[in-house]
């Protein structure tokens, strides 16, 4: 159990959080939620330990065992991925160590003898002698294939080394667990073995993720950074999400119901407060008046943008049809033989395990990339609107501000209306001033984003809009594609698994030996035991 007392976090002068009490149960899996900047890591170190609050205090009982998801990939460059793996139990790491230097001394003696007896005894209390193949097993279950487990971290790439760290936080059954981001660069498969794996577990699990799907999988409760508390709730997140907007909307309507009460009693004061018959009743709803408390609501550092996207024109019958694409990047074939036809009201995702062949296709649809072989048509009533995954051209370099960027690609070039538009997409004030050139990640996609809505498009192109968003800018886009005029079309790609099953009505999966293509839910595609045996044949399996 983790219980905080009064915790304040201060930077510089300013409160992140303050009076925060709350208390995290064993056998609970919390999803710690906030907008970015609420701070939800610090919060994760200040229950690590890896900080110290400014004031309170944390209360952990002794003899428990925190484990956290290491964040620095080059923390363990000069161990193995095994002994990276069971330095997550340091204790149980150390002892094995111990155990491996002594059994190994040539002038093995009477001492050692006594030393090695007595961590025999606690090695095996702490299940040491199942350490090596639980360690093979995790890694193993996490897509590392059995010749990288004695390879150094320093020569794993950086998708390898990210679950090598997932392993080392959850090996040896830590009795609180604390992963910030642990979906990273996972696949499908490896998420769903990862979900299955928490919903196992009795101890204390607390998560930072931006995957929906994740969350809505594996959390019992949402603790939750807002207005600089931090409240927990019982529930996954679609629940917790539905509850929120119920609640703001009862605030709002609360808050109206008061400021109309107050207009009509000060009117009534103001109306016959000099007439003598009626000073009673003006003075006792002056009294009244008093009492009524009037709030603003709460400032929520939580902000949602305002995505739609609207079509000066409907899809025709004809949309796309695209014949034997095939493509090579670097001398490697990404693309072989792609054929589809795109229907009225598609949506498709488009899934497979190398990203460059959804994003080469993309391109090729964009008329930026030429096909080495096939070609592609496109009907006559289609206007498309194409959101990379590389915006780097759109901005590096460029020293226009906001205002400035975004008129580039508006019909509408009035500052009011370019202003209103970045104001509902989070960019208000000052921030309009900004240079596109030093944006943020998320600020970027949120300029793209917008570039997007100027367009008009009704076939909408979209390679991975949600990398670099925070849930909320997430939530708004997934609405925003899901609100999308029901004839037009979305082809897109996405990693977000809950994005993907609710706007998707269509997946195309690109392999290296061809495509498959079925008419289908993300969840039903996934969970389908014969489309399953067709797609192993796109990657040879």
């Amino acid at each position: 159990m983790i219980t905080t007392h009064d915790i304040m976090m201060n930077f510089s002068g300013s409160p992140l959080f303050e009076d925060v009490n709350v208390k995290f149960v064993p056998g609970n899996c919390y999803g710690l939620i906030g907008a970015n900047g609420a701070g939800k890591s610090t919060f994760m170190k200040l229950l690590s330990g890896a900080l110290e609050p400014s004031s309170g205090s944390i209360e952990i009982p002794p003899g428990l065992r925190i484990a956290t998801l290491e964040q620095e990939q080059s923390a363990y460059d000069d161990k193995t991925a095994a002994d990276t793996v069971m330095l997550g139990y340091k204790k149980l790491y150390e002892i094995h160590k111990r155990r491996e230097a002594l059994y190994a001394k040539p002038d093995f003696n009477e001492a050692d003898g006594a030393e090695a007896a007595d961590l025999e005894g606690v090695y095996a209390d702490m299940n040491g002698y199942e350490a090596e193949s639980e360690v093979a097993s995790l890694l193993a279950s996490l897509g590392i294939a059995q010749s990288l487990h004695s390879k150094l971290m320093a020569d794993l790439d950086a998708s390898d080394k990210v679950r090598v760290l997932l392993a080392q936080a959850i090996f040896g059954n830590p009795d609180i667990l604390l992963l910030d981001e642990p979906t990273n660069h996972l696949d499908v498969a490896t998420v769903t073995w990862l979900e299955e794996y928490l919903a196992r577990l009795d101890t204390l699990v607390i998560v930072i993720s931006h995957d929906r799907h994740f969350l809505n999988n594996v959390c019992t409760h949402i603790a939750d950074i807002d207005f600089k508390r931090v409240r927990a709730y019982v529930g996954n997140y679609d629940f917790w999400y539905r509850a929120s907007q119920l609640a703001e909307e009862q605030r709002r309507d609360k808050q109206k119901k008061d400021a109309d009460k107050a207009k009509d009693l000060k009117k009534f004061i103001e109306r016959f407060s000099s007439n003598a018959s009626k000073a009673k009743q003006a003075t006792s709803r002056r009294k009244l008046l008093d009492k009524l408390t009037l709030e603003d609501l709460p400032r929520s550092t939580r902000k949602y943008p305002h995505i739609v996207f609207k079509s000066e024109r409907p899809c025709g019958k004809v949309v796309i049809r695209a014949e034997g694409i095939t493509k090579s990047i670097d001398g490697e074939k990404v693309l072989n033989n792609i054929s589809f036809v795109v229907n009225r009201g598609d949506r498709i995702a488009f899934v497979g395990a190398d990203s460059r062949a959804k994003t080469t296709l993309f391109r090729i649809l964009a008329d930026e990339l030429k096909a080495d072989e096939g070609e592609f048509t496109v009907g006559e009533t289609i206007t498309m609107g194409y959101f990379p995954s590389e915006n780097e051209t759109y901005f590096d370099g460029c020293d226009l501000n906001l205002v400035d960027w975004l008129r580039q690609f508006s019909s509408d070039e009035h500052e009011e209306y370019i202003r209103g538009f970045l104001g509902r997409m989070l960019f208000s004030g000052e921030d309009t001033q900004k240079r596109a050139k030093v944006l943020s990640g998320g600020e970027r996609v949120r300029c793209m984003l917008s570039r997007m809505m100027q367009v008009g498009a009704n076939v909408l192109i979209m390679d991975e809009p949600t990398n670099h968003l925070d849930l909320e800018s997430i939530t708004a886009l997934n609405e925003g594609m899901s609100g999308f005029d029901p004839d037009n079309v979305i082809l897109f790609s996405s990693h977000d698994h809950e994005l993907v099953n609710t706007v998707a009505n269509r997946i195309i999966e690109i392999g290296p030996n061809g495509m498959v293509d079925y008419m289908t839910t993300y969840d039903e595609y996934i969970a389908n035991e014969r489309i399953t045996a067709e797609r192993k044949k796109l990657y040879n399996l």
